[in-house]
């Protein structure tokens, strides 16, 4: 097996990302093939994914995690530079040009290790906005007032954060030429406020296998190619990983010579532009109905705070749901607002949380969320 690099590379500290960023410049200039990059967050995640690698690491240039939204512990996924610099020069492409970024997102997650490569083509360094905890406004102004008067502003977030920019921050917001928004659905109500703000926001979709976003604002990134198989989004093109690196069991098919990533997101094409509309694996059964979670929280975004609907076992629903709030939570409200929906859509209890569990990306863990539900609702 070819030797693995340590890296030292994860978290959003400013130390981080400059390390990030002289590698990833250092291996796009060099003609020599260096050992593959493995992305972690501390040491023992790094020994532990070093592990878990049973396959093999021809063309694999950089190792990532995925969230593990689903099962918790995520795949490894082995990426080519080739992949991840198509990715982040179709993205340049998309969005107006070269510019300098606020990075906020962990570099040993995608979506952090894309805004560097993006910097490093762009031939600017990014500003650096890690806060202890939550959203810190202060902060994040001192980053925004860090960056290179006269060049293109770009920043990076997930919902949850641009929710929380959107309440503390807002005129800062408005002085980017692009802001991009991914990991998780973007909800109505959410858009509608930062369009409101003057927020510059682009909707992007994609994950791990495909080097980060390759959907922005339903339209495929240049080489991209979306269909539908049995509703589930399926994505070809320049910007796809190269293999698992933790199973046998692959993502990935060939059809007429053309490679393909099956995902687990229902999606719909209209005239060429795709429209998320959840994930498979996220279907809440109850009452012997598929609910869509992400339905009844379009439906519930534009009460006050976050909302997360979630299953959890009852012996009745087989799977009851729950709305799960940061907001001032009443069921009146919650009634209200779904009236329009099917029954089975309806949430069946009300939980307020003082925040939403985020995983390291800065996504909701829904996982946690489930097992704060059940604990709180005996």
């Amino acid at each position: 097996m070819t030797e693995i690099l340590p890296s030292a590379h994860g978290g959003t500290s400013p130390a981080a990302v400059a390390a990030l960023y002289h590698d990833i410049e250092g291996r796009i200039s060099t003609t020599v093939r260096l050992g593959p990059l493995l992305m972690a967050a501390n040491q023992t995640e790094l020994a532990e994914s070093t592990a878990r690698i049973t396959q093999p690491l021809d063309d694999v240039d950089v190792i990532i995690r995925t969230s593990g939204s689903t099962d918790g512990r995520g795949h490894l996924v082995g990426l080519s530079l080739s992949a991840l610099v198509a990715s982040a020069r179709a993205t340049l492409d998309r969005i107006g040009g070269p510019g300098q970024w606020v990075t906020s997102l962990p570099v040993h997650g995608v979506a952090g290790f894309q805004v560097v490569t993006r910097s490093v083509l762009a031939g600017h360094h990014p500003v650096v906005y890690a806060p202890d905890g939550g959203f810190d406004a202060e902060l994040f102004g001192r980053a925004v007032k860090g960056l290179t008067p006269g060049v293109r502003r770009y920043l990076s977030l997930v919902p949850t954060q641009l929710h929380r920019a959107l309440e503390l921050a807002p005129a800062e917001l408005a002085t980017f030429d692009a802001i991009l928004v991914g990991g998780a659905a973007l909800p109505a109500d959410l858009a509608r406020r930062a369009a409101d703000a003057g927020a510059p926001i682009v909707t992007t979709y994609g994950s791990t296998e495909t080097s980060g976003g390759c959907v922005y604002d339903g339209i495929p990134l240049g080489g991209v190619e979306v269909r539908l198989v049995d509703g589930l989004v399926q994505l070809a093109g320049p910007t796809l990983a190269t293999r698992y690196l933790d199973t046998v069991t692959q993502p990935f098919v060939t059809d007429a010579g053309r490679r393909w990533l099956t995902t687990h997101d229902l999606g719909t094409l209209v005239d060429g532009r795709l429209a998320i509309r959840g994930r498979s694996d996220d279907v809440v059964i109850s009452g012997g109905v598929n609910v869509n979670p992400l339905h009844v929280e379009d439906a519930l975004a534009h009460l006050p705070g976050e909302w997360v609907v979630i299953g959890v076992p009852d012996p009745e629903w087989g799977q009851r749901l729950i709305a799960v709030t940061t907001g001032p939570a009443t069921s009146d409200a919650v009634r209200t607002a779904t009236a329009q929906l099917a029954p089975a859509s309806r949430p069946k209890d009300v939980l307020r949380i003082e925040a939403l569990p985020l995983r390291p990306t800065g996504k909701v863990d829904r996982r946690a969320v489930q097992d704060w539900a059940r604990q709180a609702l005996t």
